[in-house]
């Protein structure tokens, strides 16, 4: 395989006001990120990652049946069968995250991962939902509201480009599964995400560089951009970024514009760095019984 892949990350701001229908938001939403996609791939791009619940805002602010109405079956919805194309024209990998409907009332926060030449290759499901206060305003993220745990465990998916692995949003905060995406084999780990000024900003380039680090690959982070109407929760930060497996910043986003952050994973930095640091050589998986014993 090439020794260069270039990777794409896109954030942006959601222009529609939350009292709007959902189809409002969906169409808007959908056709603003397809023609960033399209700027992604013109500027080289082959890997492109979307940021988290990407048609919407981020409305776990607040609990209203009403976003139910977002979801949509994976593979078979509208929004992925639009995205299969799109990769198959444009010849990239795409990871789309979206609200996952696996029956009426049984709901996902989802990614699906979709091929160059279009074909799915499956998804990935948010393990780890917050309930937690942030923000200016303490509003609350209410995930468990509209999303079941995740049940997919923690895939990698041989693309054209790179072994690619999915972490969703509040996810980073567990080494766990960045770990296994490590021992699954990923290049490369997305973490769409929806995050906001405040509570957590300083982990933002603290933790994901330290899974990089730790499991030798690369890391794209992505967060969207600005405030979001009516709720005003918060400011979403942006700065994307792809980091390195030295945890080393390759591409950064600004904190306040819709942008594509391009940057290239090096196949031979991720086999040097895990020849030099050899954790997975020296792990001691023996020793960790205690880690999913329920412990007070």
């Amino acid at each position: 395989m090439q020794r260069f892949v270039k990777i794409g990350l896109i954030q942006a701001h959601h222009d529609v006001d939350g009292h709007e229908p959902v189809e409002v938001h969906k169409v808007a939403a959908v056709e603003k990120h397809i023609g960033l996609i399209r700027e992604a791939a013109a500027k080289g791009a082959q890997i492109v990652c979307l940021q988290e619940l990407f048609y919407g805002p981020y409305f776990c602010t607040e609990q209203n049946p009403k976003w139910y109405a977002a979801a949509e079956p994976v593979p078979d919805g509208p929004t992925v069968s639009r995205m299969r194309d799109l990769a198959k024209e444009l010849g990239i990998v795409l990871i789309v995250p979206l609200y996952e409907m696996e029956m009426p009332g049984v709901y996902y926060n989802t990614a699906a991962v979709i091929d160059a030449d279009g074909t799915y290759l499956g998804k990935y499901r948010k393990h780890h939902l917050p309930h937690v206060q942030a923000g200016p305003a303490a509003c609350g993220f209410w995930e468990k509201y509209y999303f079941k745990p995740g049940n997919t465990g923690y895939p990698v998916f041989d693309t054209a480009f790179a072994k690619v692995g999915v972490y969703i949003c509040y996810d980073r905060h567990f080494p766990e599964g960045a770990r296994i995406l490590g021992l699954n084999g990923a290049e490369v780990v997305f973490n769409p995400s929806a995050t906001t000024a405040g509570l957590s900003e300083y982990l933002w380039k603290l933790e994901q560089p330290a899974h990089a680090v730790a499991n030798g690959y690369y890391l794209g982070a992505i967060n969207r951009v600005g405030w979001e109407a009516p709720w005003n929760m918060g400011e979403f930060y942006g700065q994307s970024y792809l980091v390195n497996p030295r945890g080393e910043f390759v591409a950064v986003g600004s904190r306040d514009k819709d942008e594509v952050v391009i940057g290239d994973l090096d196949r031979e930095m991720i086999l040097e760095v895990r020849n030099l640091w050899q954790f997975y050589r020296d792990r001691r998986p023996e020793t960790y019984g205690a880690m999913v014993e329920l412990l007070p």
